[in-house]
């Protein structure tokens, strides 16, 4: 008995030292976050890194475009190649993300556009596992130092849950999503920067928490939480005064302010007008009554996904969810949920309770992303509830940690939160290795989250594409026509839900293209044209198919004139600055003695070109009297 007794004894402070020695939590979160996403670090590009990174030519110029990135909205350089105009309400200012890839491609050299992944881009997907994992260390130390100060158990495991969430899958693997993990981890150092000052009253606290609020907000403008955040720190934490609150947070509101001046003097107000594209406007063909509803609904569907983070996409966009209305009861249950969420959140404040301060992270970084009064141009995204999940993991840290010191004997508190950390780890590490590989890389992903969410045109025309894409690898020149008829079914199926989606049509027209239905391919590629004439894969697509006209015309030329010139016209028709489309045409022409036609085509090659000597000789050889 008395042996019994002594391994307890010691069994117990053992795990207790493990609770409140922050170097060897640090150390297993480390480990954790390395075992749970070092597999992203030999992915790809995916989704946006393309338009983000690759294709931005401010990233590509190194030191060189860092002044451009500071002073243009993030999808300058997109909407430049796209010859488009800002198409996001209220723009995107978020330099800080952007600038950190300009100086990797300084460093790291450039990425090989032909043949990706390139050694910067494991590099990229490196830094971003890291800078995760930071930003959890940091948040495990504000919580330990802080607001967690008598429950390290509960310290730990909210930073074990948000790290292994797999909602966040999204942020880690896809590079581009960087700015969500940088605006996180400096709202999390400007909150320990604000306590020390507020404790040892050192004015370089100040001046570092202001730095580090600015770079929360120069990475992402969802920091502007911090306006009601910090205050509400002050005054749960600290248990300040309201007023006195409100009065120790001013710095924090002048650097916010001055940042409203800089990011309205770069993109402005953005977009002012809604967008006509439905993949930007999501609630464009909805009623006002459905808009509302579908807005609430998916409310539901966020809450859904911090508990169970499974099935999860890259996309939401239209038609995910199809729009609901006030009848359907899922809606009202979302609002009393919300209601009840607010009620609690200001009723536990008052209390100076850290349940609030947890309640009101996760409801004012939802409500910045819930459409329902800034129209983000989504309809939603796991991304976007990356910081609004720490305020979750809060909560049911506390929560878990409640439950098993009321119930649980004390000797066995913390073996049961051990436990509970293996069962949470075991289905959690499956779906973000598997969620992992899903981002490899475009085809991946969109192969997969078609299978997801099967009713998202985008999805859908992703997905077409990325079969399209397989089909030219020469490694599967066997299975091509299989894989041309599987993106042709993605592809018909996103324009069936969207019939104004332009890539679906620009790639339904490569697909008829690649099968040489060239009648196909300029129906599809038209009708791409009437939606956006200024697109430019359209000019370089008819290019590639006036060439073929060409090609072919030139084959059979001689045995079937006629056809010839057919193709020829068609040829003309879509590169009509082609000096030798229209002297070849002018030629076949003459060859079918349709001399009018030969006269016309070659008068149009000496208007294009005064000096080609072929044409001038075809012009004396016109018949006379023609």
């Amino acid at each position: 008995m008395k042996d019994t007794e002594k391994r307890k004894s010691l069994a117990v402070p053992q795990v207790k030292s493990f609770f409140s020695d922050f170097k060897l939590q640090a150390i297993l979160l480390l480990i954790i976050g390395l075992v749970f996403y070092g597999n992203t670090i030999n992915n790809e590009y995916a989704l946006d890194d393309g338009i983000v990174i690759l294709k931005n030519e401010y990233v590509q110029k190194g030191f060189k475009g860092l002044s451009k990135i500071f002073k243009t909205d993030t999808y300058d350089s997109y909407y430049k190649q796209m010859n488009a105009k800002q198409q996001l309400t209220g723009g995107r200012y978020r330099p800080l993300s952007v600038a950190t890839f300009a100086i990797e491609q300084q460093f790291f050299g450039g990425d090989d556009k032909e043949n990706p992944p390139s050694g910067i881009t494991a590099i990229r997907h490196a830094i971003n596992v890291l800078l995760y994992i930071l930003s959890v260390i940091f948040l495990l130390f504000f919580l330990n130092r802080f607001i967690l100060q008598k429950y390290p158990i509960a310290a730990f495991l909210t930073c074990f849950i948000f790290l292994i969430h797999p909602i966040h899958t999204e942020v880690v693997a896809n590079v581009k999503s960087r700015d969500e993990i940088l605006s996180f981890l400096f709202i999390v150092l400007a909150f320990i920067s604000a306590l020390k000052y507020k404790q040892a009253k050192k004015i370089k606290m100040l001046f570092i928490g202001l730095l580090f609020c600015f770079l929360a907000l120069l990475s992402k403008e969802y920091a502007i939480t911090l306006l009601i955040l910090i205050p509400f720190l002050f005054y749960v934490y600290l248990k300040e005064s309201f007023k006195g609150a409100i009065l120790s947070s001013v710095p924090y509101f002048v650097v916010v302010f001055i940042y409203i001046l800089i990011r309205y003097s770069v993109v402005g107000a953005g977009s002012t007008s809604p967008s006509t594209d439905v993949l930007n406007n999501p609630y464009l063909f909805a009623s006002s009554a459905e808009t509302w509803a579908t807005k609430i609904d998916l409310l539901n569907n966020y809450l859904k996904l911090q508990f169970v983070p499974y099935p999860l996409s890259s996309d939401y966009s239209y038609n995910t969810f199809p729009y609901t209305n006030f009848s359907n009861p899922l809606v009202w249950v979302s609002i009393l949920l919300t209601i009840c969420m607010v009620i609690l959140t200001i009723y536990l404040f008052f209390k100076r309770n850290i349940i609030s301060f947890a309640l009101a992270f996760y409801l004012l970084n939802l409500f910045l992303i819930s459409n329902l009064v800034f129209d983000i141009g989504a309809t939603m995204g796991e991304r976007l509830v990356y910081h609004s999940s720490f305020g979750f993991s809060l909560t049911m840290a506390v929560f878990i940690d409640f439950l098993i010191r009321k119930y649980a004997r004390e000797e066995k508190y913390q073996l049961l939160t051990i436990l509970f950390v293996v069962i949470i780890s075991i289905p959690a590490f499956f779906i973000v290795i598997e969620r992992n590989a899903d981002w490899k890389n475009d085809t991946t992903l969109f192969i997969a989250d078609a299978e997801t969410v099967p009713n998202s045109a985008l999805v859908n025309g992703n997905a077409g594409k990325a079969y399209v894409d397989l089909a030219e690898k020469p490694e599967n020149k066997s299975q091509e026509q299989e894989l041309l008829k599987k993106a042709e079914l993605h592809l018909k199926r996103s324009v069936e839900i969207h019939n104004k989606y332009v890539n679906g049509y620009i790639n339904l027209g490569v697909v008829a293209f690649k099968r040489k239905e060239y009648e196909k391919t300029r129906k599809y590629w038209d009708i791409a044209k009437q939606i956006f004439p200024n697109n430019p894969l359209l000019k370089r697509n008819y290019s590639v198919l006036a060439t073929t006209y060409y090609n072919d015309a030139m084959t059979i030329g001689a045995k079937n004139p006629k056809q010839a010139i057919e193709w020829l016209e068609q040829a003309v028709e879509l590169d009509s600055l082609n000096v030798e489309y229209w002297y070849n045409l002018g030629g076949a022409c003459f060859t079918a003695n349709e001399f009018d036609k030969a006269k016309n085509a070659w008068e149009k090659t000496l208007k294009l070109n005064p000096n080609h000597q072929q044409a001038m000789q075809g012009m004396n050889a016109l018949p006379q009297s023609k």
